[in-house]
């Protein structure tokens, strides 16, 4: 179990992904039928803005036939947490889920991947005191160890940006070492072909 993460079985991501996103529909064509909201007591005129809402998310959610990008910029339109890039509560995949019931697991885990392995949910993550729920309600402190562990992964980050463009340079510096001694050869085949 990766305690490091939002989601228990969840790979760490290594892009970042912050857009809009178009609305979608299930292969069917058909909207989905909404999830009971958490919290809702009565069907009454108050809970059926939200579940027009949650209607509406199924439907844009799409359910096989989505990529964990698109299905990510659904979420940040769609809730708070995700927009703000908000320390994310620990099982939040299980609230995704009770929102966006048509939601493929597999899809909406690679999503949440992309997004909490962001530079930018890393950054937040390394000062972050709390985590909030999708709506962006304060719940659970942020331990030491997952802000330590934040900070490492941008660490690693760094130091691999660092290297690839070490390597970028060295690799200009000898493509120009090359070119210029190619030049030098040229020079001098000509000069001594004129003799």
């Amino acid at each position: 179990m990766n305690t490091m993460s939002p989601v228990a079985e969840l790979p760490e991501a290594t892009e970042n992904a912050t857009h809009a996103v178009p609305d979608a529909l299930p292969a069917d064509g058909a909207p989905q039928a909404p999830a009971p909201e958490a919290g809702a007591h009565d069907a009454g005129a108050a809970a059926a803005p939200a579940a027009a809402v949650s209607t509406a998310a199924a439907s844009a959610a799409g359910a096989d036939v989505q990529s964990p990008r698109a299905l990510l910029k659904h979420l940040q339109q769609q809730f708070k947490a995700f927009r703000d890039c908000l320390p994310l509560a620990i099982g939040i995949d299980k609230q995704v889920l009770a929102r966006l019931p048509g939601l493929n697991r597999k899809t909406m885990r690679a999503a949440l991947g992309i997004h909490t392995g962001s530079m930018r949910y890393l950054r937040a993550m390394e000062k972050a005191t709390v985590r909030y729920d999708l709506d962006g309600n304060p719940g659970a402190e942020v331990t030491d160890t997952h802000r330590q562990h934040a900070k490492e992964l941008l660490q690693e980050r760094f130091k691999k940006e660092a290297e690839r463009k070490k390597a970028e340079r060295d690799a200009a510096a000898q493509a120009e070492a090359d070119r210029k001694r190619q030049e030098k050869l040229q020079q001098l085949a000509t000069k001594f072909a004129k003799r």
